[in-house]
């Protein structure tokens, strides 16, 4: 059976710089989605969102832009943005567990206080995996975005924000809309990303919707995804999220069915690692942000090398620019 893979977003990690270095130096997603549009009650697109989904910034990639918002003037707003730049689907983000996103906050009891005022506040959180349980406000945003847009939607899940069956209250909603198809990371958002996945609530889901689903949540390895194609036959559609930033050997290691590191895996790491920070140096300002942009890829990249505790403390005592590139370069010598 044939299989796409997919790279599952995450907010500070795939964006065009790491999606175009993934791709040139190990290859094997066939399709991207880009880090989410937040815009916080403002119709305002910010620059850093532009930059990452500029055609010119992506090409050679297929890439699917995502939106993160409860609002359905917003989700509008941003599909025509989208659609501007020449892209034809928006991925709705109902996933991000986040509580500072996904939470529900109530607004603050305070005699005075504007109505918009108190609407902006709501809408700062509420997102995510916490809109699930809100399907009449699922509901209306999609039936504005159908008949307000011609934009093509898509749609990633969690199974709910408290329990796994939030999401069944919701599939009967989308069956009712031409939906492109719905991934889903088969947690929940109260765990973030701790615990097991939620195997037979995926499976529900399957057995409750008409439309196509996508299978997203630790496929770490390859036995780990032949694991997953044996659970569920019925999935062609895989999402790979943070075991490709940990491993991003990983796609064409699935695709070419292997479990061998090709003889070369450092000097190609080392030459993925480079690039990335060579465009990190040139696109942030100072060495703190850099070098904490560089310590947060790391917490996933010393999971291929064999110690990688030690490896991840090396880094982390790496305080300077002229630091960090030594222990770097160590830490590649050592590992060939």
């Amino acid at each position: 059976m044939s299989f796409t893979l997919l790279s599952s977003p995450l907010q500070g990690f795939t964006d065009f710089r790491f999606r175009n270095a993934q791709n040139k130096f190990f290859g094997g997603i066939d399709t991207f989605y880009s880090p989410y549009i937040r815009l916080n009650g403002k119709l305002e697109i910010k620059n850093s969102y532009h930059r990452d989904l500029l055609p010119e910034n992506n090409e050679g990639l297929e890439v699917i832009p995502q939106v993160l918002t409860n609002d359905a003037d917003e989700f509008i707003f941003v599909a025509k943005y989208v659609q501007s730049l020449g892209y034809k689907e928006l991925n709705w983000n109902l996933g991000c567990p986040y509580p500072m996103v996904a939470r529900p906050k109530n607004p603050p009891n305070v005699a005075g206080v504007k109505q918009s005022a108190l609407s902006q506040i709501a809408n700062k959180s509420g997102m995510g995996s916490g809109l699930i349980k809100n399907t009449e406000q699922i509901n209306n945003i999609l039936d504005r975005a159908h008949s307000e847009t011609d934009i093509i939607v898509s749609m990633k899940m969690r199974l709910g924000y408290d329990t796994t069956e939030e999401i069944l209250d919701v599939l009967p909603i989308l069956d009712t809309y031409p939906i492109k198809n719905i991934a889903i990371h088969a947690r929940i958002g109260k765990q973030l990303y701790k615990g097991g996945v939620h195997l037979d609530a995926f499976q529900q889901c399957i057995d409750n919707t008409k439309h196509k689903l996508y299978y997203n949540g630790d496929i770490t390895s390859v036995a780990k995804f032949h694991e997953m194609q044996e659970r569920f036959p019925s999935i062609d559609h895989w999402m790979i999220g943070r075991g490709l930033i940990a491993d991003p050997f990983l796609p064409s290691m699935i695709k070419n069915n292997t479990t061998e590191y090709p003889k070369n895996k450092m000097e190609l790491f080392s030459a993925f690692h480079d690039t990335l920070y060579e465009g990190y140096s040139e696109s942030l300002s100072g060495q703190t942000h850099i070098l904490l942009k560089m310590h947060h890829l790391w917490e996933y990249f010393s999971v291929i090398f064999s110690n990688p505790h030690k490896v991840h403390k090396n880094i982390k005592k790496a305080k300077s620019i002229r630091n960090y590139e030594a222990t770097v370069k160590e830490i590649i010598a050592k590992e060939k």
